[in-house]
């Protein structure tokens, strides 16, 4: 069979051009479709005083006697102050068992906790990231009440020592602890979250001065928040708070390889827990190391 001319030209030139132009680079990946559901976003005065009724607390033996429970249950005989750390969960709420095992460990370490529950406003909105911004930052807003109100809370009760209190959160419930400007606090700890600019926040707006220290603790391949999520919308990202606090001496950034997005209760997370915990809590008891 013959082939004709002009076919066996256009075969030269495909295989000349394939020859001298490289293929193209791949695009970005796409983001994913987000899901969202319910309307509220903003607390009604009932509301957040719910969240801090229906928080989930945990106190240790040291204060009378050990309880687990809600925040309106707890035992009239709890007296003897003892340190607290005001968490706040994240956006599965108080439902992860993690939680609860985190509280409890905390409590055997002879520290009382208190989390509030966000989802205590009536048809709150839920999520599947990533979704739009605005909303992202109106929850934000909303976690920063809830940890307001659990603090104010404190000076209420016979058990809470005000004046060793360590505010901590979880994913979405650490952005607030990130913004929190610390007064009052003998420090904060923020459980995977960045500290940086990207899908979840408008700008990170990370409180970065203060005298507190700060306890940064996230997996070094977080699936939302490290360079490793194909749509973290920010190409300079380095998926922790080291260069949020670059200039804190107080900050302390552990970076857990391999780790998931919930590793409150990984070996190496409560190692670093407890340490940060007893220097806070320490130092302000006047003990020392």
């Amino acid at each position: 069979m013959t082939v004709p001319r002009a076919a066996l030209l256009c075969f030269a030139a495909c295989l000349a051009g394939c020859a001298s132009v490289p293929p193209a680079a791949p695009g970005p990946a796409p983001s994913p479709a987000g899901e969202k559901s319910g309307h509220a976003v903003e607390h009604t005065p009932a509301s957040l005083a719910a969240s801090v009724q229906r928080a989930q607390l945990a106190l240790p033996a040291e204060s009378g006697a050990a309880f687990f429970g809600r925040w309106s249950e707890m035992p009239a005989g709890a007296t003897r102050k003892v340190p607290v750390v005001v968490f706040l969960h994240g956006s599965s709420g108080l439902s992860l068992k993690a939680i609860e095992e985190w509280q409890r460990w905390l409590a055997a370490q002879g520290v009382a906790s208190v989390a509030p529950d966000s989802f205590a406003l009536p048809d709150r909105v839920t999520y599947k990231s990533p979704i739009d911004k605005p909303t992202y930052e109106r929850i934000h807003a909303l976690r920063a009440q809830e940890a307001d109100a659990a603090l104010a809370a404190l000076s209420g009760v016979s058990w809470a020592d005000v004046t060793r209190v360590v505010l901590a959160g979880a994913s979405e419930g650490a952005v607030a602890v990130a913004r929190h400007a610390d007064q009052g606090l003998v420090g904060r700890m923020i459980f995977a979250w960045s500290c940086e600019d990207n899908y979840f926040v408008a700008t990170h707006r990370t409180y970065a001065g203060g005298p507190a220290p700060v306890l940064n603790i996230i997996s070094s391949t977080d699936p939302f928040f490290s360079p490793s999520n194909p749509w973290l919308g920010n190409d300079a990202a380095r998926g922790n708070c080291a260069t949020a606090f670059a200039g804190n001496k107080q900050a302390t950034i552990v970076l857990i390889p391999g780790a998931p997005h919930t590793l409150l209760n990984l070996p190496a997370a409560r190692i670093a827990t407890a340490g940060f915990l007893r220097q806070v809590f320490s130092q302000r008891d006047g003990s020392g190391q």
